[in-house]
This record gives structure tokens, C-alpha cells and sequence, in this order.
């Protein structure tokens, strides 16, 4: 499919895309000083770069010992959903209650990965000789909070993650494109032939090749996040053509836009209930130290650039790429809420039901899959950022703990990725390396 001409470079997207207010609301930000970085939440301090060592250390994953399962707060309990999953990365409910799992993982693509993943040699789990590339489908008709029915939903995938039921179509972003089936409510397996409707630039440094989808209200739009092909363009920016970027596209795959730019690994995305502002779970660039760059959680407004790869949360300029591109610098804009630096936020699912106390209604949950790039494990965990009127309106706060094991043996038990919000007002959590669904509940009578 022809797709139209996109903006010529960010220089032109922001020209052409922004309106005036949005750009002068955009370099008020870009003007906060450079070591103190006013957040919704409060101001962090950031360390100059390289002020600490960057250090590799990654997780040995040693799944879940019989009768354990991660920690929630007093007031809530958390129950094994399912399991027996292969990398169950996504997840996504579809308008009659169904669950879809979206099963995929990293691939290598260099002889010496395809050896380490042949002989099991990552700890991690992320990297494995094959993907899965399939979405298995769930449904708990009693709401016994228990799936009894599992199907295969959809096969022959390439790297599958977000997923949208909009119309009489089922959406699937697999890491090379868009794709949509014809798709009747109810149904437990797609057997039909799929269009691709757009195509997307593949792979990606480290687990860069996730591509989510995102409906706006009325239906007219899809959202389509795709990450950078490096960490901090290494490659060239030739090669990074339509990524770092949330993408605005027709129901058809026709239209598409640049929608923001500058979003290094932008993943998890979501509306704040009861507005229509777009949301984004941002995974940040390494190799700068241990304290640098927070990953961050922001709101997305269109036409704007948030600093990849030339600037990072604000105006401060990466020394890796100093001096190339000072407009831009100074035009990025300053994130909403840090979530802590190498704790890879990718998951993000705004609570809108009210099975849960008031002060989590409409607030946001973030997977934390756990970082590699740290002398400390960070991460690895779902966090809470409370919310009001739409906009975040307190301090962060931890959720579901529990998958460290024991950090001096580096052992985690998993690690958590994408959430949903179930009809009944349970939390649904995928552990990709655990290969397990989490399910957490209010406790009755809290």
C-alpha cells in the first residue's frame, strides 16, 4: 500500500505539524534548567553523564517455586490466571470479555546470539532461538476469575505484540507491519486470510521490534508505537526512518503521520480516562551510568519531540551526539513522571473500573520488565502513578513486587511486561519470563 509523503525530518515535523500553541507550550518546557528537571510529580536531580560507571548485569530467571507469586499491598490479593505460556509478552481484552495473549520474544540475528540462544546461555530468557508468534485466546464465562476455555487464536505471526478489535476487523502489529483479519465478536479463532495495511521498519536494538496499537474514541484513528533501531542512533538516523515515534494512521492503513517524535522505545500507550489525551510508557537509552536516562511515563501531544536521540528529558544534550542538532534540542519536550532509569517501562494500563479503592481509579500501572544496564537490579516490578483530572497528581509507588529472588545471585522468578484491566476490576499482569498471567483482585471487604 502507498503510503502518503511524510514530513521530510523532525526539523519539518515540528514546523509542519505543530500549531503555535502547542510549540510555545512545548519550548516552556524545553526551558526549564538544565539540572533540575520539574516533573508532574516532583523535581529530580540529574547526574551529569557518565558521573557513574555503565555496567552490565543481567538476570538469571528461575521461574516461580510451587506456591509462590509476587507481592501485592495489604488489601489485595493475587492468583495464577494461567500459564504454560511461551513468552507471553501482551495482552488486550476484546469488547465481549475475551483475553488475547500475545506470545513473542527477541530472535537473534548474528551467528554469535543464534549460538548463545541455541545453548540456553541468557539468563535472561529474552533472547531464544524462535518466537513463538501467536496469540492465545482465554475466556472465564462463569467470572470465577479462572479461564476455562484456551485456544489458539492466531498463528504464523511475525514477532505479534499489540493487538485492537475496531469494526468488524482484528488488528494485529507484528515488528514488520500492520495487519487486520475480518473478526465477528465471539469468535475463538481466526482461520481467514489477513491484509497487511501497512508496513513497518523491523527488528531493533535489544527488544525494540514491539510495535502497540492504540484506537482513538471514535474509531477514525490507530496509533502505532514503534521503537528505535538502536540506542542512541550508532547506526546512522538514516536507519531510523518512521521509528522513535508514535505513528497516526486511517482504520485502512492509509494517512499516515508522524503523530510524536523522539520517543526512543515508546511501548505501552493508553488514554487517561475521561480525556483525550494520549499516553506513553517510554523505555530509555543506556550506556550513560547507572542514574542516567529515567525511563519515563508522558503524555503525548501531537507534532511534539521528546528528545531521542539528541537530548533526554528536556534539554540535556546527549555528549554522544553533541552539537548536531541544537534546534531540536532545545525544542524537546520535558516528560511527565520519571519512572526510575533501566527499569525497561514498557507495559502501561490506566484503571478504569472500580473494583479497586478510589485513590487507584483512573490512575496508571506500569510494567517494569527490569533492567540490565545497572549495578542495582531496577525494575522489575508494576508501579502505580495516581492520577486526577487526568494528570498525574501524586508520587509513584510500587504495586506488584516479589520477582527478585536474590540479587546477589542476580535469580529473579520473572518479569513483568504488559497489563490490562479486566471487566470485573481485576489487573492483569504477563510475566514473559515467568510465562505466566498474574491476576490481582481487591480483597472483599477492604
Amino acid at each position: 500500500m502507498k503510503l502518503l509523503p511524510l514530513c521530510a525530518s523532525f526539523v519539518a515535523l515540528l514546523a509542519a505539524c505543530s500549531g503555535p500553541s502547542k510549540e510555545e507550550k512545548a519550548q516552556a518546557q524545553a526551558d526549564t534548567p538544565a539540572d533540575t528537571v520539574a516533573t508532574t510529580t516532583a523535581p529530580i536531580q540529574l547526574p551529569e553523564p557518565y558521573a557513574s560507571k555503565s555496567v552490565t548485569k543481567r538476570s538469571k530467571v528461575i521461574g516461580w517455586p510451587a506456591g509462590r507469586t509476587p507481592t501485592v499491598p495489604a488489601g489485595f490479593t493475587i492468583t495464577k490466571y494461567a500459564d504454560s505460556f511461551d513468552s507471553p509478552r501482551w495482552l488486550y481484552v476484546t469488547p465481549n470479555g475475551d483475553v488475547l495473549v500475545a506470545e513473542a520474544n527477541t530472535v537473534p540475528t548474528t551467528v554469535k546470539k543464534k549460538v548463545a540462544a541455541a545453548l540456553g546461555l541468557d539468563p535472561s530468557k529474552s533472547l531464544k532461538p524462535t518466537s513463538a508468534n501467536r496469540i492465545t485466546l482465554l475466556r472465564d464465562a462463569d467470572k470465577d476469575g479462572k479461564p476455562e476455555v484456551r485456544e489458539t487464536f492466531l498463528t504464523g505471526l511475525n514477532q505479534p505484540l499489540g493487538m485492537l478489535v475496531l469494526g468488524n476487523y482484528f488488528y494485529v502489529a507484528n515488528t514488520d507491519g500492520v495487519v487486520r483479519y475480518a473478526y465477528q465478536p465471539g469468535q475463538t479463532k481466526i482461520t481467514g486470510p489477513g491484509q497487511k495495511i501497512l508496513d513497518l521498519p523491523a527488528g531493533g536494538y535489544n527488544n525494540h521490534w514491539t510495535r502497540n496499537l492504540l484506537a482513538s474514541a471514535d474509531g477514525s484513528k490507530i496509533y502505532v508505537s514503534v521503537g528505535s533501531g538502536s540506542n542512541v542512533g550508532e547506526h546512522g538516523m538514516e536507519n531510523e526512518k518512521r521509528r522513535a515515534n508514535v505513528l497516526e494512521i486511517n482504520p485502512d492503513g492509509s494517512g499516515e503521520r508522524i503523530y510524536a517524535a523522539g520517543l526512543r522505545n515508546p511501548v505501552g500507550m493508553d488514554w487517561a480516562p475521561g480525556t483525550t489525551t494520549l499516553w506513553t510508557a517510554v523505555n530509555e537509552r543506556d550506556e550513560l551510568g547507572d542514574e542516567l536516562v529515567p525511563d519515563y511515563l508522558t503524555s503525548v501531544r501531537p507534532g511534539a519531540f521528546y528528545g531521542w536521540p539528541y537530548a533526554y528529558f528536556g534539554n540535556h544534550e546527549d555528549p554522544r551526539r553533541k552539537g548536531e542538532q541544537p534546534e531540536l534540542v532545545k525544542k524537546t519536550v520535558v516528560p511527565d513522571v520519571a519512572l526510575g532509569p533501566h527499569t525497561a517501562s514498557l507495559g502501561l494500563a490506566f484503571y478504569d473500573q472500580q473494583g479497586f479503592p478510589a485513590k487507584y481509579q483512573n490512575g496508571a500501572f506500569i510494567g517494569q520488565h527490569g533492567s540490565w544496564n545497572r549495578s542495582s537490579f531496577s525494575g522489575y516490578k508494576v508501579v502505580f502513578v495516581p492520577f486526577r483530572n487526568g494528570r498525574p497528581a501524586g508520587q509513584m509507588e510500587d504495586f506488584v513486587t516479589g520477582f527478585v529472588a536474590n540479587e546477589a545471585d542476580k535469580e529473579v522468578y520473572g518479569r513483568p511486561v504488559g497489563i490490562t484491566v479486566l471487566p470485573d476490576g481485576a489487573l492483569l499482569v504477563a510475566d514473559d519470563a515467568g510465562n505466566t498471567l498474574w491476576r490481582v483482585s481487591a480483597t472483599k471487604g477492604s
